[in-house]
């Protein structure tokens, strides 16, 4: 393919000479001149393992060569991949006139091309720019239309500074937020020979997903170090904790517990969690890390309320509120302490969850439902039906299966409010509302 690269520093360097070295033929566009007479010497414009070599052999080859002039770069090409900086501000958001500018740029080329040519944003942006900066700003350039006289795609790069080549030939995955399809499938011609899953999605969801990515990295190194604060005066040793952590691919380094859903609960987590934040305190350990999590469950907790209370209905009906699917267990369930506050709001409540079952419930359950929660005792109905002909607003609590087709069956005057996602090909409509999605 002929490719131009707009951005010639760490990422669009990178991709530009892994590109060449594949046998693609690359332009490199730059404003910055010294980085394009380094290109055109057979020079690397950054330090990276790897690059120099890589840029030598290609321009020795003819096959990578740089320009500072877009249009010039436009008429050579097909695809160009967008790779400049998008800096913070000062009040942490985006300046993003690298992208407006070079939008422009390629806009302006596009006019008097004469074919169709796509436009793939690897830049880190929030979710929204291509649709209301990068698309409006190349068809405010151009006079064009996106799609219908020139692609768009986003693509996000997953490049470690110091692993950057072996990253590229080795991705965790290869993401492409497709305009449309047809471009989608000419962008994915590029990574052909590169053995990683690829997820093709929207314009949004692929913005997202780099920002999830990078957060969750400096969550997890942030996390690693304030459990390693905490060892050290506790004489123990903190990579030997976190070694052993590590090894537990089932639950700990696995995609469990890391679904949206409602708040976690039950007799283990929260507690766990404020033990270990009161040993920090009294070591005089400082973990706004693990100080957060409690309040950001509360938060949750908040959220699914906002939710019901803004249906503007008195008659609730909650289905499940055990801490979770499968369990008789309602200490420090979410749920349940939502149902108290409605409670205490007057609203008009039934409940099921066919695990809670009063006249089975033995030992510390008996005594804590009995004891602690008597008045949602007087709530409860052994039969959902009940709790469905009573309700206006139906809340999924936990996901149990006897309440997948819940939302299928609604009457026209009840709302669903899914804290679980029961289903996972459920949209948001009228009658229906999930917690974050």
């Amino acid at each position: 393919m002929r490719v131009s690269v707009f951005g010639l520093g760490y990422v669009g360097a990178v991709s530009a000479a892994c590109l060449a070295s594949d046998g693609h033929s690359v332009v490199g566009v730059d404003k910055n001149q010294t980085k394009v007479d380094l290109i055109n010497a057979g020079k690397s414009p950054i330090i990276e393992t790897g690059v120099d070599g890589l840029i030598a052999t290609a321009h020795a080859e003819k096959r990578l060569s740089a320009s500072t002039e877009a249009a010039a770069a436009i008429q050579q090409t097909d695809l160009s991949l967008v790779c400049v900086g998008t800096p913070s501000e000062r009040n942490g958001s985006l300046d993003l006139s690298h992208i407006r500018n070079v939008c422009g740029d390629i806009g302006t080329a596009l006019r008097n091309l004469g074919r169709y040519h796509i436009i793939v944003i690897r830049s880190t942006v929030l979710p929204g720019t291509m649709r209301q900066v990068v698309i409006p700003a190349l068809e405010a350039a151009s006079g064009m239309k996106a799609g219908a006289d020139f692609g768009v795609c986003f693509n996000p790069e997953f490049l470690r500074e110091g692993t950057a080549v072996k990253d590229y030939y080795h991705p965790p995955k290869t993401v492409i937020g497709e305009f449309d399809e047809k471009v989608g499938s000419k962008l994915l011609e590029l990574y052909a020979g590169l053995d990683a899953a690829v997820f093709r999605t929207t314009l949004e969801t692929a913005e997202m997903v780099k920002y999830v990515d990078n957060t969750w990295h400096a969550l997890k190194v942030g996390f690693a170090n304030e459990i390693g604060s905490l060892c050290k005066p506790l004489g123990i040793d903190s990579f030997q904790v976190m070694n052993i952590f590590c090894q537990d691919t089932k639950l700990n380094l696995s995609s469990y517990y890391l679904k949206p859903g409602f708040a976690f609960g039950g007799s283990c987590l929260p507690k766990d969690v404020r033990a270990l934040r009161y040993k920090a305190k009294t070591l005089d350990v400082d973990v706004p890390i693990l100080n957060s999590i409690l309040p950001s469950n509360e938060a949750h907790v908040r959220r699914g309320l906002d939710l019901i209370l803004a249906q503007g209905k008195k008659r609730v009906g909650i289905l499940g509120f055990s801490f979770k699917a499968g369990t008789d267990d309602l200490r420090e369930s979410p749920i349940v302490e939502l149902i108290e506050t409605l409670l205490g709001k007057g609203y008009d409540l039934l409940v099921f969850d066919k695990n809670v079952n009063l006249a089975k419930l033995t030992g510390a359950n008996r005594d804590y439902i009995l004891n602690h929660i008597p008045h949602i005792a007087n709530l409860m109905r052994d039969n959902m039906s009940q709790v469905l002909d009573h309700a206006e607003v139906i809340v999924i609590g936990n996901s149990g299966p006897e309440f997948v087709d819940v939302v299928s069956e609604l009457k026209l005057n009840q709302t669903v409010i899914d804290l679980v996602r029961i289903t996972p090909t459920i949209k948001k409509g009228a009658s229906y509302e999930g917690i974050c999605w």
